[in-house]
Order: structure tokens, then C-alpha cells, then sequence
């Protein structure tokens, strides 16, 4: 979708972000959460989709030790099979690289198959399950886990070099 930003989250965008949380999942972090990762969480890193001044996506990670493990992400349902959600992904890869990991991981619910579809797209493979993880459901976690996210970048045609893309 043309005209959209993707950029590191501030303290000004918790309040739309937490709109997008409360719209997307029936147990949302809270905003009080979402700026103590912005604060407090050095290993934290967030961005977000912005378009024309308006928040439509974000996704976070933590990354340490080589390693990155996406938090969360979610798009605005007016929003969504736009490519945002992916561009975000890709966005967050190369900031996981810049931080030097090398790999990428994530757990998501068993059912949420868009999400898989889009996540195999972008390398990730199946290699475990956390059971009853979702505590609003009961619902299993699939883990997820892209070995080489240079590689994923590289096939997305997504240059390292250039921070502008």
C-alpha cells in the first residue's frame, strides 16, 4: 500500500497502538505495558505503520544473543491483506539484523491460518507447539522459527544497506 510509513514506535503512538490492541485480541496488553517496553525494555523493539498520521499496524520484538522473538503484531482490520502486516515483518527483520540476530522466532495460535500463510511466506517453519498457551482459549501455540532472516531479506529484495526502503 503506497503512502505508508514504517518507523520505530514512540510514547506518542501507545495511545493508538493500545486502540489496535483492544480492537485485535480479546486479552490486549495494556498501555501501561506497551510503554514499559518503550522505557524499560532495552531488548524491546517496536514499529509501526503509520499512514497519513494514523497508526494502522504495528509489530515488536525482543531481541538478544543472536536472536529475535516477535511479541506481537497487529494491523487494523480495515487495513488488513494489504501487505502491511508483511512489510512490517520485513521492517522488523532488518532491524533484527542491524541488532545482529540472525534468526527470528514467534508463537501463533493453532487456528490463525492467515497468519501462518504469512509467516511460511516469510520462512518461518514449523518446529513445536506450546499447548493450552493462550490463556483466553486454551487454544495451542504453534512455534515458529526462520533460520536466516538475512536470507528472507534478501529474497524479498530487501537491501540491507539501504535504511529508506
Amino acid at each position: 500500500m503506497d503512502g505508508i510509513i514504517y518507523r520505530e514506535m514512540t510514547l506518542i503512538d501507545v495511545e493508538q497502538v493500545y486502540g489496535i490492541e483492544c480492537a485485535c485480541f480479546t486479552q490486549p496488553w495494556s498501555v501501561k505495558s506497551l510503554q514499559d517496553e518503550i522505557l524499560r525494555n532495552d531488548v524491546a523493539h517496536y514499529l509501526v505503520a503509520e499512514l497519513d498520521g494514523k497508526i494502522v499496524g504495528y509489530v515488536g520484538m525482543w531481541a538478544m544473543c543472536g536472536e529475535a522473538h516477535m511479541t506481537n503484531i497487529a494491523v487494523a482490520s480495515d487495513y488488513r491483506r494489504q501487505g502491511i502486516a508483511t512489510n512490517l515483518i520485513l521492517n522488523l527483520m532488518r532491524v533484527a539484523t542491524d541488532l545482529g540476530a540472525n534468526c527470528m522466532t514467534l508463537e501463533v495460535r493453532e487456528n490463525n491460518h492467515n497468519a501462518q500463510r504469512i509467516y511460511a511466506a516469510l520462512g518461518f517453519k514449523y518446529v513445536g507447539l506450546r499447548r493450552k498457551y493462550y490463556s483466553d482459549t486454551g487454544e495451542n501455540a504453534l512455534i515458529l522459527w526462520n533460520e536466516s532472516i538475512v536470507d528472507t531479506l534478501a529474497k524479498n529484495k530487501i537491501n540491507l544497506e539501504d535504511k529508506n526502503q
